[in-house]
């Protein structure tokens, strides 16, 4: 619609500023028209588009034309023969401020108007040439070169110049650096040479504008370093340091505090890491690995002790063997076991010089502090190790391997010995650690749920042998035992071990129920149960208990006390034996003679006859010397139902008959004690009615007394009562005059007190004062009389004489000036001495006056 009112429309009225494109369509040749202007449309004309505004370019702006036209050497437009403009086809061209101008047809605004690009200080652009050119100073660009432009400063764009970046400075503090890379070959601002892909330092303080082809690549921070750290460098490739140093690959150093207080890593130099300072005191030392030697370099394989105090820093490659140790201080108690690793000259303890070869062992002793060579090895500490008269330790000679106990003494190990650990049977360890006292804990067959405590296998093995007890030890290198008798302490030598015993337990007994070590010699009791059959076949079941003992006659024979651990469960074996007896001596009897006579079989069946047919006392195994003293029947049970019935029958019989008699003696008993009870009743009633009498004719006689008590005492008690008033209110008045003198005589002695007190103390106060002021007036006249004293000898006696005749002479002299030889004034009030003053007249005074002489 627009354009169609526009062509129609053929009059344009063109603002200043503005212009319009023309088409003439016969010729097919646009053109402008600039304002102001009213332009009048040719039938074969058509305006293109409404009036425009032209494109106003302020200063400090800049647009781009794309295909702009052709200008001659006047900057006038060049048309061609048809009256179209020529234009630069695929071409630009940038226009800085200027009068507005319209665009010719076939012209287009590649870029707005744009302010120019100021480039601030500390920043530049990196620029690059898109096409080959000369700039205005004369210099040759070719396609692809680049270079900056520095501020401060406004860029001006160019139509050959693409801007590719702005690149900021980067501001280098104090203790900082910046890593640089080159990106093709170039030279730095101090004008070195530098190759692609070559880094370097910049470590000036400020701010660094990298070159056209270099570019950042990292902030290097310096690092701190103080006396307590160093730097662990390595060198990455082949270079001379900042102190001149060449370096080369993989070479390592150290940078100190005395070296620099802040080091920036090189582009070459590589940081390990910091090492802290060692720092040994006097009781220290440390052991070196592969130290550097003077040539700087590592001495592979070798040690070096460095004892304290001292601090220094680990070279490169170089390592603490064990860290920092301390000095080995030895007390007379202590020692060390020491190992040569290589040969070498040592000191012994009486100063004498010692070689040493590789693979020697030797121990020293304190009290002394050691710090060991690099070429000994500290194999052990030694400790003296205290041993009662009850201790012991097993001592193996690692040379000869002899194993040997060492009891009673302090012992310290030698070089050559070693403790040796004693093993012991399971069941021998276990009833050393159960800890059971084997005379009162003998019948505990429980396990203890606590933890088995662990024995020191290098200590010699004990064992408290109690009173009445014995304990076997055999010797297996000797192959001999010996037996111990209580109370006594067992230790086992190295190669000696406990006779453990298997005994029968429970009852029935049954065997290996008890394990112990200690067989106890008695008196002792035992139970067994046993069955056993009559004549009759009747079966019984019988608890029987034995007391037993052992009989050893002369403790000191070998024979006689190793017989007692002859028989390994002398408990079962004499449990059988006993009821071995006892069945066949019941096998021959009937039951009612076994119910009658059951001890007197069992006994005489068990201990025999002696030669006068009485039962023995005792029954004595010979082969390990076990006497039993008596046996106790406990219980007798028929097996058989049949006879258990019959016998509880006869049982319940006899307990009925036995019953039924209780209870018609209780019956009468009873009977009796409650006619005693009625008889003591009746005779307490007949008591407690005399009583009762005698306290109601004791009450009458009361009665009488108080009625002639109430009759006749009215009148006495009111007279007596008016003569004790009378008695009290007279001893009051007496008593209230005594009170009264004496509180007067205290008034007046206290009053006669406070006036002499008064009196004594003004007369004091009065006497201070007097003094006090004479003290005063004496002090003060001391002080007038030190005042002129002082005075006269500050002025001095010259001075004193010079003031009191400074008036005469005066006096004399202004005569003399007046030419008078006397005179008198006065003001006639003043006395004169006419006598004195007549021989003045007369001229009889000395013409001179004389200054007296100091004695004068």
């Amino acid at each position: 619609m627009a354009s169609r009112r526009m062509a129609e429309e053929s009059i344009y009225r063109i603002p200043p500023y503005h212009y319009i494109h023309v088409l003439d369509q016969n010729t097919n040749v646009a053109r402008v028209e600039i304002g102001p202007k009213t332009y009048i449309r040719q039938d074969n004309e058509r305006v293109l588009f409404p009036p425009e505004k032209m494109i106003v370019v302020p200063p400090r702006h800049y647009c781009i034309i794309q295909n702009p036209v052709v200008r001659d050497d006047d900057l006038k437009v060049v048309f061609d023969e048809l009256g179209q403009a020529k234009l630069r086809h695929a071409d630009q061209e940038v226009r800085l401020a200027q009068d507005p101008f319209p665009l010719h047809p076939g012209e287009e605004v590649r870029q707005t108007v744009s302010p120019l690009q100021i480039v601030l200080p500390n920043t530049a652009l990196r620029l690059q040439a898109l096409l080959d050119f000369e700039s205005e100073s004369g210099e040759k660009r070719v396609a692809g070169d680049e270079w900056i432009f520095e501020g401060p400063g406004t860029y001006i764009p160019q139509k050959e110049v693409e801007v590719v970046e702005t690149i900021q400075a980067t501001v280098i503090r104090h203790n900082q650096a910046i890593r640089l890379r080159a990106r093709k070959e170039t030279r730095d601002r101090e004008g070195t040479k530098r190759f692609t892909g070559e880094e370097w330092l910049v470590k000036k303080v400020g701010a660094y504008l990298p070159g056209v082809y270099e570019e950042v690549v990292d902030i290097v921070d310096a690092i701190v370093l103080t006396e307590k750290n160093a730097l662990h460098i390595r060198a990455s490739r082949t270079f001379k340091d900042d102190n001149g140093i060449v370096r080369k690959t993989g070479e390592e150093w150290l940078v100190t505090m005395k070296d620099t207080e802040a080091h920036i890593p090189n582009v070459y130099e590589e940081v390990v890491g910091i090492i802290d300072i060692t720092t040994l005191n006097s009781r220290q030392y440390c052991v070196i690995l592969d130290p550097v030697g003077p040539n700087g370099k590592p001495q592979l394989g070798q040690k070096k002790v460095v004892k304290g105090e001292k601090s220094f820093f680990l070279q490169p490659g170089e390592l603490l063997e064990s860290g920092i140790q301390d000095v080995y201080i030895l007390s007379e108690e202590e020692g060390l076991v020491l190992k040569a690793n290589e040969a070498f000259k040592d000191v012994d303890e009486n100063g004498k010089e010692v070689e040493r070869r590789p693979g020697d062992r030797w121990m020293i002793r304190g009290p002394l502090d050691y710090v060991p060579p690099a070429e000994v090895e500290v194999l052990l500490k030694r400790q003296a190790i205290p041993l009662d008269e009850n201790e012991g330790i097993y001592v193996r000679d690692i040379k000869s391997g002899k194993v040997r106990a060492v009891i009673g003494e302090t012992y310290m190990l030698t070089q050559d010995e070693e403790l040796w650990e004693k093993v012991l049977p399971g069941n021998v360890e276990a009833l050393l650690m159960a800890g059971k006292d084997p005379l009162a804990d003998r019948s505990d067959r429980s396990r203890g749920t606590e933890e088995p405590k662990v024995r020191d296998k290098t200590r010699v093995v004990s064992y408290r042998v109690p009173h009445n007890a014995a304990v076997q030890v055999y010797d297996y290198r000797e192959k001999k035992s010996r037996v111990v008798f209580g109370p006594e302490m067992v230790m086992l030598g190295p190669d000696e071990q406990f006779t453990v015993l298997s005994l029968s337990g429970d009852t029935p007994k049954r065997s290996n129920v008890i394990k112990t070590i200690c067989l106890l010699l008695g008196p002792d009791f035992c139970t067994d149960i046993i069955n056993i059959e009559t004549a009759d076949h009747a079966r019984l079941q019988l608890k029987l208990s034995y007391n037993w003992h052992f009989e050893v006659k002369d403790q000191k024979d070998e024979a006689d006390a190793a017989k007692i651990f002859s028989v390994p469960d002398f408990v079962g074996d004499a449990c059988k034996a006993i009821a071995s007896r006892i069945r066949g001596a019941v096998a021959s009897v009937n039951f009612d003679d076994f119910h009658k006579n059951s001890n007197r079989i069992i006994c005489s069946a068990v201990f025999g006859y002696d030669d006068n047919m009485k039962v023995r006392s005792s029954f004595r195994f010979v082969q390990n010397s076990l006497v039993i003293t008596s046996v106790d029947i406990q219980t007798v049970e028929p097996v058989d139902q049949r006879t258990r019935d019959s016998l509880q029958k006869s049982v319940q019989l006899a307990i009925e008959i036995t019953t039924n008699s209780q209870e018609a003696a209780a019956r009468h008993e009873a009977e009796r004690l409650e006619q005693e009870a009625r008889g003591r009743l009746e005779r307490q009633k007949i008591s407690d009615q005399a009583e009762a009498e005698r306290a109601r004719k004791e009450l009458l006689e009361l009665e009488a007394l108080s009625t002639a008590v109430e009759s006749t005492g009215a009148a006495k008690a009111e007279a007596q009562s008016k003569a004790e008033a009378a008695r009290i209110e007279g001893e009051g008045a007496v008593q209230q005059a005594k009170l009264k003198a004496e509180a007067l005589e205290i008034e007046t002695n206290a009053e006669l007190m406070r006036l002499s007190k008064a009196r004594e103390h003004e007369l004091g106060f009065l006497s201070a004062k007097n003094k006090l002021e004479t003290e005063k007036v004496k002090e003060l006249a001391e002080i007038e009389v030190k005042k002129f004293h002082e005075m006269v000898a500050s002025i001095g006696s010259n001075t004193l004489r010079d003031i009191a005749m400074a008036g005469p002479e005066l006096q004399v002299k202004l005569l003399k000036g007046l030419g008078l030889q006397s005179t008198l004034i006065t003001d006639g009030s003043t006395p004169i001495n006419l006598f004195s003053t007549a021989h003045g007249l007369l001229g009889m005074v000395p013409k001179s006056i004389e200054p007296k002489s100091d004695d004068e």
